[in-house]
């Protein structure tokens, strides 16, 4: 029930119902039913971070078949189809509208979509008050041909990550970023496959959902914009990427999702805390050009685990991984190189053949997992 109270002064005073907020978030559980409705039971200004994957409204006409014959396993459910595009407009408002208000004044919001979707959704999302930060391009290394060859191959999906407002504070872990990506900036054009192998979940043979969200790519927002301990809402929840991501960066997280066959998937996923490994990456590379890994990609993909324990090969010294590829040693920190050098008093190291790590029962340098990484993903 709601309390009634007393809005104004004079003439011009109204009464009107306030509902009670929860008294605490539901921080680490699956809540099920309709986006919308659920947001507005959580309390004002409560989660640091949003992830949205809303549907898309593709708007797919008829089947798509591949040259062989095959049918697309394409999106073509339910909750991606909308009447108009003003009832999708309609919709998108008011899960904005929520998550606004939900969202800290320091929290951002992440946004990713499609051409389909994603402009109507940015020009919402700037309607509503919210300040647009960066847009980013994941381009997949692996995206599904054109099969008819009418137009160009769509290989890339885009993510708006925005604030409260243009003067808002936020978190951005600039640092974290340039380490996860070998001492360099991280761009905005992000390298990335699509769900495929291992990481994707199915059930009878079946793909779980048709557009499942590769763990590295939550693992490199969430580890951007957020720190350990921070609330993470995600309304659009599918089988729980951001839950199982937020686990292993020991980040809090709620989920809102509607569908039945999702919720179950998303629960066991979660409750079975998933192995590093799973996350299998691959990258585009160009035939004329050595391929290029970064050390954070490795943790990214769980080939080597934050918390893992790396040492020189003379075992003088011993160093902790850290979430963003950075390596701890007693009161130093750096990446695989900077700390190398550092530790040695050295004008430079190549950390990848200084640090060694305990893979299959030997110790071997960490190039020989950068070298499985490359064999794994060979085109």
């Amino acid at each position: 029930m709601g309390v009634i109270v007393k809005v104004g002064t004079g003439t011009k005073a109204r009464r009107e119902t306030v509902r009670p907020l929860p008294v605490s978030l539901p921080l680490d559980t699956l809540l099920q039913g309709d986006c919308i409705a659920i947001m507005r039971t959580l309390p004002t200004a409560s989660v640091d971070m949003i992830f949205a994957d809303p549907p898309y409204n593709l708007q797919l006409g008829g089947d798509l078949f591949r040259p062989e014959g095959g049918r697309v396993d394409a999106v073509d459910d339910a909750w991606d189809h909308f009447d108009s595009y003003g009832a999708y407009d309609a919709f998108c408002r008011e899960w904005l509208a929520e998550a606004r208000r939900i969202l800290k004044p320091d929290g951002t919001i992440w946004v990713i979509g499609s051409y389909h979707n994603i402009f109507r959704v940015g020009a919402l999302m700037q309607d509503q008050g919210f300040w647009i930060l960066n847009d980013i391009v994941w381009r997949k290394a692996n995206p599904m041909p054109n099969f008819k060859g009418t137009r160009f191959t769509n290989a890339h999906e885009t993510l708006i990550w925005a604030s409260q407002g243009e003067k808002a504070k936020y978190t951005f872990n600039y640092r974290a970023m340039k380490t996860l990506n070998d001492e360099l900036q991280m761009r905005s054009d992000w390298v990335l496959p699509i769900c495929a192998g291992q990481e994707r979940l199915k059930r009878g043979g079946t793909k779980a959902h048709p557009t499942q969200k590769p763990e590295a790519l939550l693992y490199r927002v969430m580890l951007s914009c957020t720190k350990p301990g921070d609330v993470v809402l995600d309304p659009f929840f599918g089988t729980g990427t951001t839950g199982a991501v937020a686990k292993r960066l020991g980040r809090r997280w709620i989920g809102i999702e509607r569908e039945d066959s999702y919720c179950e998937v998303a629960r066991e996923r979660i409750a079975a805390a998933l192995p590093l490994d799973e996350s299998a990456l691959t990258i585009m590379q160009s035939a004329k050009s050595q391929p290029r890994v970064a050390f954070g990609t490795l943790v990214e993909t769980g080939m080597v685990a934050p918390g893992a324990v790396l040492r020189d090969a003379k075992a003088r010294w011993s160093a902790t991984v850290r979430a963003d590829g950075s390596l701890e040693c007693g009161s130093e920190t750096g990446s695989i190189h900077k700390l190398g050098a550092t530790l040695q008093g050295a004008p430079s190291c190549n950390g990848w053949t200084f640090w060694h790590i305990e893979h299959e029962g030997a110790t071997k340098p960490i190039d020989a997992l950068r070298q499985l990484y490359l064999l794994a993903t060979e085109p």
